[in-house]
């Protein structure tokens, strides 16, 4: 009989990483954009190029995604799992199969004076060896906020161009 302990399929050691901006607009705005079918491609930032291969989604909070992240030639396929955050105006997109060992996203929205508050907040670990490596090169430190700079500025954009929630179309119907 071994006295090794299994594997645990929790990762030891979790990463958090958090970024917060406030934009002009209102929450239904915010979570109208998120939802839009192009939203994962307008936050997406050079050089990467992002494929959606399927979106199974039935809301923000329910449903999986499958989509393919390009560096070049390079492909990294991702499935994530749309849940409820923590409040009743935030969701997580929890990576199921991925370049990561644990990668939970919860996004955040909140009223505050003069807009919407976005919290990005997540949670991650990287894979051990080869896999580590890149996934390190790629989701931390300065390349993840590069990642959510760029995602802040976009969404900062979108939402000065003053479209209202009906405005931004649905990738699933919700209204």
């Amino acid at each position: 009989m071994s006295n090794k302990a299994a594997p645990s399929s929790t990762p030891r050691t979790l990463k958090t990483f958090e970024r917060r901006s406030v934009f002009r607009g209102s929450v239904e705005d915010l979570t109208r954009f998120h939802d839009a079918a192009d939203a994962l491609r307008v936050l997406t930032p050079p050089p990467l190029f992002v494929q959606m291969v399927r979106d199974g989604r039935i809301s923000l909070t329910q449903g999986e995604v499958i989509f393919r992240l390009w560096l070049g030639p390079l492909p990294v396929t991702w499935v994530a799992r749309h849940e409820p955050g923590s409040t009743p105006t935030s969701f997580i997109d929890r990576m199921i199969a991925g370049p990561m060992a644990s990668w939970e996203h919860e996004h955040r929205f909140r009223a505050v004076q003069g807009g919407v508050e976005l919290t990005d907040r997540i949670r991650y670990a990287h894979k051990p060896g080869l896999p580590g490596l890149f996934s390190r090169l790629m989701f931390d430190g300065l390349p993840l906020r590069f990642l959510f700079w760029y995602r802040h500025l976009r969404t900062r954009r979108a939402m000065e161009r003053g479209k209202g929630a009906a405005d931004w179309p649905s990738s699933h119907g919700m209204s």
